[in-house]
């Protein structure tokens, strides 16, 4: 289990790049009880224009590549059973590539704040389990950024979801040996978008199957509605008139998690998402899924997750009380849109720094890009509060999570 050492890395997550500007004294970071790393805010950095990219990558993102063609049989399964797995959409290259980040990430080779490495004399198992999964690091590596605009995972999400599609949030599992799972649970819950358009990208670094915790998809339950807890009663739904309040969603104990009471209209309809790595699993926003603790003796269950949302659906994820819109910080990352939208970071190409689509017919130009202060109402390239990079997400797991902020 003893990860191999590595380089160090710069910033971005990878050797002989051109990294941001690091903040000019340490971000301030400590623990909390339950071990969740609560980090100080990122640097200050603008989004790039100019690709800080690695000299050498995985992922060809030339004009020239072959495309992902999704075909009409998995587009009809997609909806037919709420999730698809794309076999061997990334590359082993690719795959080698994420493992050596996770190591990285375990070890605490990177620069981002809150995440410490390892205390001195800590065993191969303890670093492993350190942390279960780290949320939103999109916003501090080039190296997420790279993967959450994956040309070959965004031809599919253009086919599923678009043709426009916007890239929200990035999570890295990393479970190791006896890492817990997550009770039932609908990502829309936690993600919501006007219209729901939400799709999770579940990119499989390990096998995954049931010894070490895959995802398991309750078929037929994405077209439930979303059921609210009593804090987000008329979150994503209004007039439906017995729509009922559950509790403690994602909690894995089933007589407490009483979305397991919806579930339960699904016998026998539960289905485990066996992948191999470079496996690829879409899943809609409703439909129900969990996992189960990784009860292999020795095998990592690791995976980077990005969700998406069509990018014509307005949505206030991750702004403050979640009642502010947030379009304007969400990627723009395929077709194009009437609303806001944001520019990555890292300049990873995609279609926010791409030349715009003529507009159908002419007339005048689209809206362009723009990146929002929130508080002043302004629409301009302005950094974003890091209270806002990933609120109450998957909150019942807060203890094996890391958030770090956002950085713009």
């Amino acid at each position: 289990m003893a990860a191999t050492q590595a380089t160090t890395r710069s910033k971005n997550g990878a050797v002989g790049v051109v990294a941001a500007p690091a903040p000019t004294a340490p971000a301030p970071s400590y623990r909390a009880a339950g071990g969740a790393a609560k980090v100080g805010p990122a640097p200050e950095v603008e989004p790039s224009h100019v690709w800080l990219r690695p000299e050498m990558i995985a992922t060809d993102f030339s004009e020239s590549r072959k495309r992902y063609p999704v075909s009409v049989d998995e587009y009809v399964r997609f909806h037919e059973q709420g999730f698809l797995v794309v076999k061997g959409l990334l590359s082993g290259a690719e795959i080698k590539e994420l493992i050596t980040h996770s190591e990285d990430l375990m070890h605490g080779r990177l620069d981002v704040p809150g995440l410490e490495p390892p205390a001195p004399g800590m065993t191969p198992e303890q670093i492993a389990s350190r942390y279960l999964r780290i949320h939103m690091l999109h916003r501090h590596l080039e190296i997420e950024e790279r993967y959450l605009l994956h040309p070959r995972v965004l031809d599919v999400l253009e086919a599923l979801i678009g043709p426009d599609v916007m890239a929200m949030q990035t999570m890295y599992f990393i479970k190791a040996p006896g890492g817990a799972g997550q009770g039932y649970h609908q990502d829309s819950y936690y993600i919501p978008t006007y219209p729901d358009t939400l799709c999770g990208a579940w990119i499989a670094v390990d096998t995954a199957d049931e010894e070490n915790g895959c995802v398991w998809f309750t078929t037929g339950s994405q077209h439930e509605p979303i059921y609210p807890t009593e804090d987000r009663v008329a979150q994503n739904h209004t007039n439906l008139k017995d729509l009922p309040v559950v509790e403690n969603v994602s909690h894995t104990d089933t007589e407490v998690n009483t979305l397991s009471k919806i579930a339960a209209k699904y016998p026998g309809k539960e289905q485990p998402a066996v992948a191999d790595p470079g496996d690829v699993v879409f899943f809609a926003g409703h439909i129900l899924h969990r996992s189960h603790t990784n009860m292999s003796k020795d095998r990592f269950r690791r995976a980077f997750v990005g969700h998406y949302a069509n990018a014509r659906s307005f949505t206030m994820w991750g702004s403050k009380n979640r009642r502010e819109p947030s379009n304007q910080v969400q990627i723009l990352a395929r077709g194009w849109t009437h609303l806001p939208f944001g520019v990555p970071r890292f300049g990873t190409p995609c279609a926010a720094n791409q030349p715009r689509p003529a507009t159908p017919g002419g007339g005048e130009p689209m809206p362009m890009a723009m990146m929002g202060d929130m508080d002043k109402g302004d629409m301009d390239a302005a950094p974003q509060d890091p209270q806002r990079n990933d609120p109450t997400m998957m909150r019942s797991h807060e203890a094996d999570a890391v958030h770090p902020p956002a950085s713009y």
